[in-house]
């Protein structure tokens, strides 16, 4: 299984890296452009991920936008909804308005308010389809 984790803070991207190295690789990437750029490398190079934990609060270019943009590359290369990466929304932000945008406008495919929780976020991996085995 591939990850992509992005988020600003130092604190959240070690403790996601933690909880999901055991089932797969870890890319990290500090904010949304950064991760807009590692998720078109990972698609153009036929490695696309798995899962993505998004940060919705970050510099640069935030969690909903980032959301936006992965949304239109897998548009434009025409992938289907069902090859559509799986979105994690992971914030502070527990903000009706911030979980509509995320769920309507991004269309993400889940939202978690900090503080992460490790069998919070690894039950809800699951409940997206994703099977979660632990890597030699």
């Amino acid at each position: 299984m591939k990850f992509l984790i992005v988020d600003d803070d130092f604190d959240s991207r070690k403790l996601l890296q933690k909880i999901l190295s055991p089932y797969g690789y870890c890319d990290i990437a500090v904010d949304g452009e950064e991760g807009v750029e590692a998720f078109r490398v990972a698609l153009k190079e036929g490695e696309p991920y798995d899962l993505i934990c998004l940060d919705i609060l970050m510099p640069n270019m935030d969690g909903q936008q980032a959301l936006r943009e992965f949304r239109e590359i897998e548009k434009d290369l025409g992938r289907t909804p069902e090859q559509a990466v799986k979105v994690v929304m992971i914030t502070g932000l527990d903000d009706s308005k911030e979980v509509h945008d995320a769920f309507f406008l991004g269309d993400a495919t889940s939202y978690i308010v900090k503080p992460i929780r490790k069998q919070l976020l690894l039950d809800e991996i699951e409940s997206l389809g994703l099977e979660l085995t632990k890597i030699a």
